[in-house]
């Protein structure tokens, strides 16, 4: 498959994307205000219970919109947690509901519970042409790229123009991740952030990841294309070396939404002025 490089102009509207990310940890009340400061007046907002074994008791994502973006951030979680469950469960996969190939059951099952409001919700506020992006963190970021594929794959008119997550695990067999990279080819960009332990769960073979990894070595820089094994294993060594104190936590630090969004900052060059979105 021919790899489309990520362009580092768009260091800046990533960082923006992360920023939603983080925003849909926050309650209801803060994502509307935040949205508004942003120049998005229109936001909606979900939190929806589910039942199956999950390190969350609900799915939570906002989307909102203006006359040119639309936008869907999905909330993630505790990395601990979200280790330690996929881990236990790492086996249960299902045959993917939206085309071929196989699929994580908790994953698709939490975007079960919130898809019906999430395509309502994208329908409402893409009334025109607005470009469509979908973003997340974490177990997030799963989401976000599955919402993106089960949208896409029903109808392919609402190809998104952009799917940006940070710290995502593993979601699917190599036969959906392979349909997907060519549906998304270009429009797909995965974040990893050195020493992170969640992009590194769901173990492979039967997992794999979607789309070119964009990866920051431990001293926060963006590398132009995804290191070898080697190098990542020197690369985690001197990120332990850079803090000791933190030898064996650092899985964990790396994996912070914070950590993605000063390695955004650090790399970006400044804004062009189509990055910056304007209000209705």
């Amino acid at each position: 498959m021919h790899v489309i490089p990520f362009d580092r102009s768009r260091l800046p509207f990533a960082r923006r994307l992360a920023e939603a990310a983080r925003l849909a940890y926050r309650e209801p009340g803060a994502v509307r205000r935040q949205a508004a400061a942003w120049g998005f007046p229109e936001v909606r907002t979900f939190c929806v219970p589910h039942r199956v074994p999950f390190p969350l008791e609900d799915t939570q994502a906002f989307a909102m919109g203006n006359a040119e973006t639309v936008v869907v951030a999905f909330r993630g979680t505790e990395p601990g947690e979200l280790r330690d469950w996929l881990t236990d469960c790492g086996a249960l996969m299902v045959p993917y509901a939206s085309g071929d190939g196989m699929v994580h059951l908790g994953f698709e099952q939490a975007l079960d519970a919130v898809w019906p409001e999430i395509l309502t919700a994208v329908r409402e506020l893409r009334t025109g042409n607005q470009k469509l992006w979908f973003t997340g963190h974490s177990l997030g970021g799963a989401l976000a790229m599955l919402a993106a594929a089960r949208m896409y794959f029903a109808d392919p008119r609402l190809l998104a123009d952009g799917v940006y997550t940070f710290g995502q695990p593993r979601t699917c067999d190599p036969i959906l991740a392979r349909a997907y990279d060519t549906a998304f080819k270009g429009r797909m960009f995965r974040f990893v952030n050195n020493s992170d332990i969640v992009p590194k769960l769901p173990p492979d073979p039967l997992y794999r990841h979607v789309a070119l990894e964009q990866y920051f070595d431990a001293s926060g820089r963006l590398l132009p294309r995804p290191p070898s094994l080697l190098v990542r294993v020197c690369d985690a060594l001197r990120g332990h070396l850079r803090s000791p104190a933190s030898f064996g936590v650092d899985a964990f630090r790396d994996h912070g939404i914070g950590a993605y969004i000063q390695c955004l900052t650090a790399n970006s060059e400044p804004a062009r002025e189509e990055d910056v979105p304007r209000a209705a």
